[in-house]
């Protein structure tokens, strides 16, 4: 008596051949796109760290009973103040927040934050606008993901 050949018949290999490409042909369009709301999710991220390094900035200068104009130091940082918020000229809210994958520039009348390695920088970006008063939060975002 010999003993059954065990394995597979080479059809049964083209036929899981097949059905793996047609999954990977379905599946792969699904994930084409994450780097872009990767890279979403990051600006978004960054609008959030922006807006409470803003509102601690804020209260730190409260608290520590500063005039609105006085400048704070955050974590060995002097941050400019502007109508006790930090300022959106270079030594204001970008000396509170620490970047990686997002560039920032100044120019009037905002600060523009933008991530580095989007497809289109300039509309994957949000501003950051000076508090008008002593009252008024400074103006932050909303962010444009168009380019991400």
């Amino acid at each position: 008596m010999t003993k059954p050949n065990r394995g597979f018949t080479l059809i049964e290999l083209i036929v899981v051949i097949l059905i793996l490409g047609i999954l990977a042909a379905i599946a792969a369009p699904k994930f084409v796109d994450l780097t872009g709301q990767a890279r979403a999710a990051a600006l978004k991220g960054m609008l959030a760290a922006v807006s409470s390094a803003a509102t601690l900035a804020n209260a730190l200068q409260v608290a520590q009973g500063f005039t609105a104009d006085q400048s704070v130091t955050v974590e060995g940082a002097t941050v400019l103040m502007k109508n006790r918020y930090p300022s959106q000229a270079s030594g204001g809210i970008d000396a509170v927040v620490r970047f990686d994958t997002v560039t920032f520039e100044t120019a009037a009348p905002a600060m523009t934050f933008r991530v580095k390695t989007a497809s289109v920088p300039a509309t994957c970006a949000f501003l950051y606008n000076d508090a008008a008063s002593t009252t008024v939060p400074p103006v932050i975002g909303p962010a444009n993901t168009a380019g991400c």
